[in-house]
């Protein structure tokens, strides 16, 4: 029986975490990215109680900012592309007695970002935890796809059926996520938000919170995602899952008015907190709120993210836990 990958509320072996380390990719954010990547780390670390944090650098001299920024952190220096682990960094599957890696292939977010190391840093990753790997012939990125540890798993068209990742119909991805990662239902939600370079990841648009219970944003006032929202509540709903709501940040934008996916739903569940982004937007102290009420044996913290989001993504999109 193909072992299924836990749920994120389950206990935390440790977490791999990104750091900022090219500066030509990063530019003037490279050290505000770095702050609101320590913050992150020490909110999960929480002084000892929560999980190990290993930090993942390029190169040494990102790993020497980040142990003076985390001395707290284990730090590993492994060549890679950029931060986003939950992307390219294995997916650990497990029953409590055993565990394994799953990998996948990956290739830029569908050929937009092809970095040195990024389709390697999974496997490696995996080695460095002693967990034997296997990595299956086809494009997945650990963003695409949430799930609640029961064989439930939900994901969007607009990603896994994109032929920039596969050339596969929906049965066949199915097929695949079956054999693979051992789930034993999908819920095809449509679109993700607009202007996500990842091809509408899920975990910016719902999160599985328990077995069968999943939170989707609710819209702001001149929202450019009500339409989303509004189609994966229907789709949820006819799939007959329990739904629960955070509020959205709204329309965020950029120093050029572009819109961009801040989303509160990249937060992070860890064995003592539960991080959720931050964005200087009305909704973000009610989007800590609604963390807490939903985990209540956690802490919901909100931290700045918006140097990170300058990357394209958020605390989620940089993490990958490793279950105990």
């Amino acid at each position: 029986m193909t072992t299924l990958p836990l749920p994120e509320w389950a206990p935390h072996e440790a977490v791999w975490i990104g750091f900022p380390s090219d500066p030509d990719l990063w530019l003037a954010d490279l050290k505000p990215a770095e702050a609101e990547v320590a913050a992150f780390a020490a909110a999960l670390y929480a002084d000892g109680r929560g999980e190990e944090v290993r930090l993942v650098a390029a190169h040494e001299d990102a790993a020497k900012a980040a142990r003076e920024l985390a001395p707290f952190a284990t730090v590993l220096v492994q060549p890679f592309g950029d931060i986003w682990l939950r992307d390219t960094g294995p997916i650990i599957c497990g029953d409590g007695s055993r565990r394994r890696a799953a990998g996948f292939g990956f290739n830029g977010w569908g050929g937009k970002y092809d970095l040195p190391g990024d389709d390697s840093i999974g496997e490696r990753l995996a080695a460095s935890a002693s967990l034997p790997y296997a990595k299956a012939d086809w494009i997945l990125e650990g963003g695409a796809i949430d799930h609640d540890g029961t064989g439930t798993v939900i994901t969007t068209e607009q990603c896994l059926l994109n032929p920039n990742r596969n050339t596969l119909t929906k049965d066949e991805v199915e097929e695949r996520l079956r054999h693979d990662l051992g789930f034993t239902r999908v819920v095809w939600l449509g679109a993700g938000l607009m202007n996500d370079h990842t091809d509408g990841h899920v975990d910016n648009l719902a999160r599985f919170v328990a077995p069968a219970r999943v939170a989707i944003p609710t819209a702001a006032e001149d929202d450019p995602n009500t339409a989303v929202y509004e189609d994966a509540a229907r789709r949820l709903a006819e799939a007959g899952l329990d739904i629960v709501t955070l509020p959205s940040p709204g329309r965020i934008e950029n120093d050029e008015g572009d819109i961009i996916p801040a989303s509160y739903m990249n937060f992070y569940i860890g064995n003592a907190a539960v991080v959720v982004p931050q964005y200087g937007a009305p909704n973000d102290a009610a989007a800590v709120e609604a963390a807490q009420a939903l985990f209540p044996g956690r802490v919901a913290i909100g931290l700045r993210a918006d140097h990170v989001l300058t990357g394209g993504g958020s605390f989620h999109c940089i993490s990958q836990q490793v279950p105990a």
